[in-house]
């Protein structure tokens, strides 16, 4: 597949530090990118225009208020699927997902999956920069996700992750319930609802160098509050 029919979709915000270099890294493996900026009052979105006129595989879209991650990629994905893209990528902006990953990603769609999900906790996964606890929090939330939903993988939380364009099609990614990090536990249960052929990817996701973490105490307990309904609303159904 040519590389110009794989886009890969960067929300940011207050990611002024990064993204100059983050976009260069993409693009000079000929992938496109759409930059989906939240208004950043750092001049992220300013920033981005000025890559954009620089270079054509980079396209901007500025949103008018930071309203979550959610639907900052439904507008991307819009994007990208309106654009003709064949393999549509995620991926955050800080560097914690390499860029020198995305090539691994892409193959295992061209292989046969739907989605291929860049996994820190399957075999050769890893995340070496983080502490005891934090990796308890995140191998815990991953495991409540897994057994509430019956999800057949272990990252479900990942936020790099690629799909096909025809399976992405088939997802309700514009009437998402979760519009934080809990997106990317429903796309993956929507996707396994669907029958989409799922598989990961280990990768080592290192903590950002540079900026701001986005990542809060509210934005967790929004994941849990809606995994836990969405549980409790699978085991109704399997138990009418």
């Amino acid at each position: 597949m040519p590389t110009d029919r794989v886009t890969v979709v960067i929300p940011t915000y207050n990611e002024r530090e990064n993204l100059s270099q983050l976009a260069a890294a993409v693009t000079d493996q000929g992938y496109r990118v759409v930059v989906v900026d939240d208004s950043s009052p750092d001049g992220t979105g300013e920033l981005a225009d000025r890559i954009a006129e620089d270079d054509p595989l980079v396209t901007v879209i500025h949103r008018a208020a930071k309203e979550g991650l959610g639907p900052a990629y439904a507008a991307g994905f819009d994007h990208a699927l309106g654009s003709g893209a064949e393999i549509v990528v995620e991926m955050d902006a800080d560097f914690s997902h390499d860029p020198a990953d995305l090539p691994r990603l892409v193959a295992a769609i061209e292989g046969g999956a739907d989605m291929a999900i860049g996994s820190r906790y399957v075999k050769g996964g890893s995340t070496p920069d983080w502490p005891l606890s934090r990796r308890a929090i995140s191998r815990g939330g991953n495991l409540y996700a897994r057994l509430m939903l019956g999800l057949p993988v272990r990252d479900a939380t990942a936020g790099f992750r690629a799909m096909r364009s025809g399976a992405l099609l088939t997802l309700p990614y514009s009437s998402a319930e979760a519009s934080g990090y809990g997106f990317q536990v429903e796309m993956v249960w929507r996707a396994h609802q669907h029958g989409l052929a799922i598989v990961e990817v280990p990768i080592s996701f290192r903590d950002r160098t540079r900026g701001t973490s986005k990542m809060g105490t509210g934005i967790v307990v929004e994941a849990m509050k809606l995994v836990t309904v969405w549980g409790f609303r699978r085991i109704r159904f399997w138990n009418r």
